[in-house]
């Protein structure tokens, strides 16, 4: 068969260090043809946002229907959604297309500390959205922000908030540890099918960590297709950024928070 089709649906990024610039690149990587339903329109650096201006949600399902009706999708990474309006719409098109290996990475705010989704739009990501995800990938912050708690301080309360994401509706929940201290950093999955993982790698130190989060879900969902079941797509989207994130200081994309290498095993 040809590459598998994967769509992300998000937000652009100019800097082309994250959102949809940051998705091709990952999908390109593991040998997928990636596809594209653009959210919003962002100024932005790797020093900061310095505007959004978002696209209309009746233009949003004009571009997936139009997309949709064409092209067959064996996964969709959703990155910056905006606005409950924007979350409703793109949720609408999960169900009319029946849409496979949804992997939701609920963006809401930049690591430049610039906040992407309204604070009106949490409740619509919480209860239009993760229900029909087939896994979400939240930071820390993300996941107290879902769960309107205090954001964890430790592997083990890693666990429980992953477990309590869960009972909002996903299949599985990829709780990220990026934010802990140590020298390690651990990632946990759950799912309401098969036992618990974690994912642990040696923390890479570097400044530039500009997408890592969309680079991450992009290569979750490019690789959905090709293994045999969520843990091993995990595992292998994991060591791919590790390396992205050591190669990192090979780009020079500005003087602020600087791109991961997505395709540092070409150049």
């Amino acid at each position: 068969m040809s590459a598998y089709n994967i769509v992300s649906v998000a937000g652009s990024d100019p800097s082309g260090g994250a959102g949809i610039q940051a998705d091709l690149k990952s999908f390109s990587a593991h040998g997928t043809f990636g596809m594209s339903v653009i959210t919003a329109l962002t100024a932005q650096s790797t020093r900061g946002v310095t505007g959004v201006h978002g696209i209309p949600p009746e233009f949003i399902t004009h571009q997936l229907d139009t997309l949709l009706t064409d092209a067959s999708v064996h996964a969709v990474k959703i990155g910056m959604l905006a606005t409950a309006e924007v979350t409703e719409a793109v949720a609408e098109a999960i169900d009319r297309y029946e849409l496979p290996n949804v992997v939701v990475d609920p963006v809401m705010v930049a690591k430049s500390g610039d906040r992407l989704l309204a604070q009106s739009a949490t409740e619509a990501l919480r209860t239009v959205l993760m229900p029909r995800a087939d896994l979400i990938t939240p930071n820390l912050p993300e996941a107290a922000d879902l769960l309107d708690e205090k954001e964890a301080i430790s592997l083990s309360e890693m666990r429980d908030q992953a477990t309590r994401l869960l009972e909002l509706g996903a299949r599985r929940v990829l709780l990220k540890g990026g934010h802990l201290d140590g020298e390690q950093s651990t990632d946990v999955l759950v799912s309401r099918d098969s036992a618990p993982e974690e994912f642990t790698a040696t923390r890479v130190r570097t400044h530039n960590t500009h997408g890592t989060g969309c680079t991450l879900a992009s290569s979750i969902a490019a690789l959905l297709p090709q293994r045999s079941n969520t843990a091993e797509a995990v595992r292998d989207a994991k060591a791919y950024l590790t390396e992205a994130l050591r190669r990192a200081a090979d780009i020079d994309a500005g003087g602020g928070q600087g791109p991961v290498h997505h395709f540092h095993a070409w150049w």
